[in-house]
């Protein structure tokens, strides 16, 4: 037990530095998350890292534990306050839902969904053991909520969803608020959200990423394995025919210096969500095993990552240059063309003060917006996106 109290202590310093308020890093303080992921060692568990917990027949990741630090962030911007009653969608291991619980209290309620029958079994089990059985755990599609035990003072989606689901918008008690990862093309991000005159508005909104919601509320991205060796995968926002990727990898190369540096949070925060905001050719490409991508921008362990923009047979992949600056590197045929096209991208972006998630604002509107912008449609609403220095 000392030992998971020193290891658990060392986390929420950690998480704490990323500034999350004293009620959350208390609530991380107090629920075990080793109760949650019994078959790992301490040393894994309070790490804040994402651990995946199950995988597809094909070998895919579909569930996981959350990182701790996005977790606190999420319960943050949600603002749960004691007596309150919360719907998760998403139960995962449980642990976040014992999260809420503490924050509830004896008198609060926690409703959680999840569509996997297994995982809501043994999520039963982990809250039990960790003195939370009160939790209410639903096997169910989570766009479907809970209606019985509706209204709720808040709504939390702990996975990622393409849009808003209206039944969560109608089980949400008035000045209640909801917090979801939420697909902006491709990229995720934590939105929280609150009826304003009719539609809803963002309150905040933070980088994350979380395993894609699964069933029929599912959303149109679409992840290819180019290579099983190395494990090249491309990802898409949409389905989208797309041609020889590998070819043109294994071809003739051009190099563009977009002759901008940017760090690593700006590449991955504000420029990535430009691009795919922007750009309809968007994508992201990764490997588990060197093979294909030359230098990209993340490189960690098990993980290489770049992002970019695919057409047909052609490919153009962001890298950092020796000296800092971004480079467009282009591959296939139309490589001049494509890579021009990215460095014009990242040029506006730059010229536009490089705005970062930090700065930006959604509405979701059930119809039209009314007045234009950048709009993204979704089945059931249409975002309407802006940043607040622009």
């Amino acid at each position: 037990m000392t030992e998971w109290h020193a290891l658990r202590e060392e986390l929420v310093s950690r998480v704490s530095a990323r500034g999350i308020s004293e009620v959350v890093a208390d609530a991380l303080r107090v629920v075990p998350r080793h109760v949650f992921l019994p078959e790992l060692a301490a040393e894994d568990v309070y790490q804040d890292d994402a651990i995946v917990t199950k995988r597809d027949v094909e070998g895919r990741p579909i569930s996981s534990s959350s990182q701790p630090a996005i977790m606190a962030l999420m319960l943050d911007q949600l603002g749960v306050e004691p007596g309150q009653r919360v719907l998760e969608i998403g139960t995962g291991t449980g642990y976040n839902a014992a999260l809420l619980a503490h924050l509830v209290g004896p008198e609060g309620l926690v409703v959680s969904v999840d569509i996997d029958p297994d995982l809501v079994a043994m999520a039963g089990e982990h809250l039990t053991a960790a003195g939370h059985p009160e939790v209410r755990l639903v096997c169910g599609d989570g766009a479907e909520g809970f209606p019985p035990e509706a209204p709720y003072d808040r709504v939390i989606a702990t996975v990622g969803v393409w849009d808003l689901a209206p039944a969560w918008l109608e089980q949400l008690a008035p000045g209640g608020r909801l917090v979801a990862p939420l697909d902006l093309r491709g990229v995720q991000r934590s939105v929280a959200m609150e009826r304003d005159n009719g539609h809803w508005t963002s309150r905040s909104v933070l980088p994350c990423g979380f395993m894609r919601m699964r069933g029929p509320f599912a959303g149109p991205e679409t992840t290819l394995v180019l290579d099983r060796e190395s494990d090249l995968v491309i990802s898409l926002p949409e389905a989208s025919e797309i041609g020889d990727v590998l070819g043109a990898l294994d071809g003739p190369v051009v190099e563009l210096s977009t002759e901008i540096s940017v760090s690593l949070s700006q590449l991955l925060d504000g420029l990535s969500l430009w691009l795919a905001v922007h750009e309809p050719r968007w994508c992201t490409i990764s490997e588990a095993r060197p093979g294909w991508l030359a230098s990209p921008p993340l490189d960690t362990t098990g993980f290489r990552m770049a992002v970019g923009i695919v057409e047909r047979d052609n490919l153009c992949l962001l890298e950092p240059s020796p000296d800092g600056t971004l480079i467009a590197r282009g591959h296939g045929p139309d490589r001049v063309r494509l890579a021009s096209e990215m460095v014009a991208h990242i040029q506006t972006w730059d010229m536009a003060d490089r705005p970062m998630t930090s700065g930006l604002r959604i509405d979701a509107y059930r119809g039209d917006p009314p007045d234009g912008g950048l709009l993204i449609r979704k089945r059931h609403t249409t975002l309407a996106l802006s940043w607040k220095d622009l």
